[in-house]
């Protein structure tokens, strides 16, 4: 299950998943995201908030992952992961090769940090950058 929220005065979506990953939950999250990109334009960023990554729950999902992101990833400034699980420390590192957007991770108790870095108001230092000046090798 994927829980999402959209803050439509920054521009920002949050998403939390609670479990593995459905092609519902992706269906769901691509209307939302479609429609508030018609109405206002592209997103600042898009902030993924998990202990650990829950996997997902068929094939199907999978694919509709995938193809929300092929479909998604250049209208997305900022993708910020927080986590502390061991995904999270590799999951950016490949997501840059994938994503237009500025990639960075940050640990579980830095949430407000990234936040504001994804909103576009934190330090360029926070977080772990995942680019051609990070470290995503």
């Amino acid at each position: 299950m994927l829980r999402y929220e959209i803050m439509p005065e920054h521009g920002i979506v949050v998403l939390s998943p609670q479990g593995p990953l459905s092609a519902d939950d992706f269906a769901k999250l691509t209307r939302a995201v479609d429609l508030y990109i018609q109405e206002r334009g592209p997103l600042k960023g898009l902030l993924v908030e998990a202990h650990r990554f829950p996997g997902w729950d068929s094939f199907a999902a999978l694919l509709s992952h995938l193809r929300f992101v092929k479909d998604h990833h250049r209208l997305i400034e900022r993708f910020a992961a927080v986590s502390d699980g061991a995904f999270a420390k590799i999951g950016p590192a490949i997501a840059k090769h994938f994503v237009a957007a500025e990639v960075r991770r940050f640990d579980e108790k830095d949430r407000q940090a990234a936040m504001e870095w994804v909103r576009g108001s934190g330090a360029p230092s926070g977080g772990e950058l995942f680019g051609d000046e990070g470290g995503g090798g």
